[in-house]
């Protein structure tokens, strides 16, 4: 099953790099930095075992969008709710990424990034790029775009 859904994504990924060369090849290197269908075990795991500083995938609905954070770096902010019913605030730093224009309760959006388990759920957050290159690069995908 793992080897079909990543000759899959390797077939979007090839698809993508022919029509849009610059998002694609960010695309193909998170394939390699993990995001397979394990990812997803990984972070009900972190949930489960109410892990931190867990590098994971997955996808929500966004059930609340909230206002930006603009202390310090500033991130865009909202509420995930994923399939086993946990909900998640997402922080995306609007200050290393573009941030999602148009994001409205209802929208899926899928994640690759970083779990920090609390009380509520947990948050993700390294939905960006490492401008130091010492970090895996995360990303977020709304509406067939990728915010990275």
């Amino acid at each position: 099953m793992k080897k079909i859904l990543v000759i899959c994504l390797l077939g979007l990924a090839i698809f993508g790099f022919l029509d849009k060369k610059g998002q694609t090849t960010q695309i193909v290197q998170n394939v390699y930095a993990g995001y397979t269908a394990s990812s997803d075990s990984a972070l009900q795991n972190a949930i489960d075992n109410q892990q931190s500083n867990a590098q994971v995938a997955g996808a929500g609905e966004v059930i609340k969008v909230l206002a930006d954070d603009l202390k310090g770096s500033r991130h865009q902010r909202f509420i995930l709710k994923i399939a086993s019913g946990t909900t998640l605030l997402v922080a995306h730093n609007i200050d290393l990424a573009s941030r999602i224009d148009g994001l409205n309760v209802g929208d899926t959006v899928e994640f690759y990034g970083v779990y920090e388990f609390n009380n509520k759920g947990g948050v993700i957050h390294w939905t960006h790029h490492d401008p130091r290159g010492q970090h895996p690069g995360g990303w977020l995908k709304h509406n067939g775009s990728t915010y990275q």
